[in-house]
């Protein structure tokens, strides 16, 4: 709860009820452990409210100042744009007066594991499984050469360049019927004309 003796009122002494622009006025304040306190707070100026556990922050902050001003923010919209909001109760407060239209911005722990990363909490690792298929280019371990997909021109262009006077052994691959055992299908492929088998 507030230490009033540290919030000074910028209302006059004979007027607890008046207020003016350039303050968000609280009267009466009951939310929650709140005591009924009045509370004068400037607007355009970042504003700490500290407190040990149970003294009341949450209440005012959230509870009070929050709920009230996207309270009045929503009204401002049609009966049928309201329904699409969440509505909050009406604090506990006799009176307030120049609150403007708030948001609330809630910390949250996203961590779900020791081992998360930037690129798992951010989601960028998603992204980045489909971004790096398309631009790296994969090498062989062994002896460094670049992986490139091949067809059957790229192959025979290779073999024409490379593998002149050599002899190439072409392979491919047959699909075996489910059903068939594999001295039928070899017999199968030897009626084809097939005279090697790998």
């Amino acid at each position: 709860m507030p230490n009033r003796s540290k919030v000074k009122s910028k209302t006059p002494k004979n007027a607890n009820r008046s207020w003016h622009r350039g303050f968000i006025s609280l009267r009466e304040v009951r939310q929650n452990n709140l005591k009924g306190f009045d509370l004068d707070l400037p607007l355009g100026q970042l504003i700490v409210v500290t407190g040990p556990s149970g003294s009341g922050k949450s209440s005012l902050a959230f509870q009070t100042l929050y709920a009230e001003g996207q309270r009045r923010y929503i009204e401002t919209f049609s009966p049928y744009t309201r329904q699409f909001f969440e509505r909050m109760d009406k604090p506990r407060v006799e009176e307030v007066n120049g609150i403007p239209p708030s948001i609330a911005i809630e910390q949250g722990n996203t961590v779900r594991t020791t081992r998360s990363t930037v690129g798992t909490l951010t989601g960028i690792n998603d992204y980045l499984k489909v971004l790096f298929p398309h631009i790296a280019e994969p090498s062989c371990p062994q002896c460094g050469e670049k992986i490139l997909e091949d067809n059957a021109e790229t192959v025979t262009q290779f073999a024409n360049s490379n593998l002149a006077g050599r002899s190439v052994l072409v392979g491919f691959g047959v699909p075996v019927p489910s059903q068939m055992k594999s001295v039928e299908f070899f017999q199968l492929l030897s009626a084809q004309g097939y005279l090697r088998i790998w």
